[in-house]
């Protein structure tokens, strides 16, 4: 993968991190310590650091965006559809509870994508999407 992006988030509980990331959403474990821990996030280094008192309600706000209350902000990937779909089933499986469910969005116009919002412990809110064409759909317009 190219250019892969190091992100680093705050977290209330470094357990509860590696329950989700590491159990929930399958991410490898990287190196670690007592107050963060590392997570390969589809092949971008996403690096948990516990901050004392940090608990998100969700997100700063939302975004109105083809129908849905886009959480603002957020962070995800973009996964090939069989990928997204594997994912999506999984996450079913286990009774999460989506901000936003998985769906199809931009039907019929440029950029159409399937996409789902969900929030991990600390409130982080996530989104993980796909593009039938990545190539040609992921910056149309």
């Amino acid at each position: 993968m190219p250019n892969p992006f190091h992100l680093a988030i705050p977290v209330h509980d470094l357990a509860a991190a590696r329950a989700f990331y590491g159990g929930v959403l399958a991410c490898p474990e990287g190196r670690s310590s007592a107050q963060w821990v590392d997570f390969n996030l589809y092949g971008h280094q996403l690096v948990c650091h516990v901050v004392e008192g940090t608990r998100a309600t969700s997100s700063a706000g939302s975004n109105a965006v083809d129908g849905h209350a886009v959480p603002v902000p957020h962070f995800g990937v973009v996964l090939d559809r069989p990928e997204w779909n594997s994912l999506a089933e999984r996450l079913r499986a286990v009774a999460t509870s989506f901000v936003i469910e998985p769906h199809l969005r931009f039907v019929g116009q440029p950029g159409e994508q399937a996409t789902m919002f969900l929030l991990d412990p600390s409130g982080n809110a996530l989104e993980f999407k796909s593009f039938a064409d990545i190539e040609g759909q992921l910056f149309a317009t």
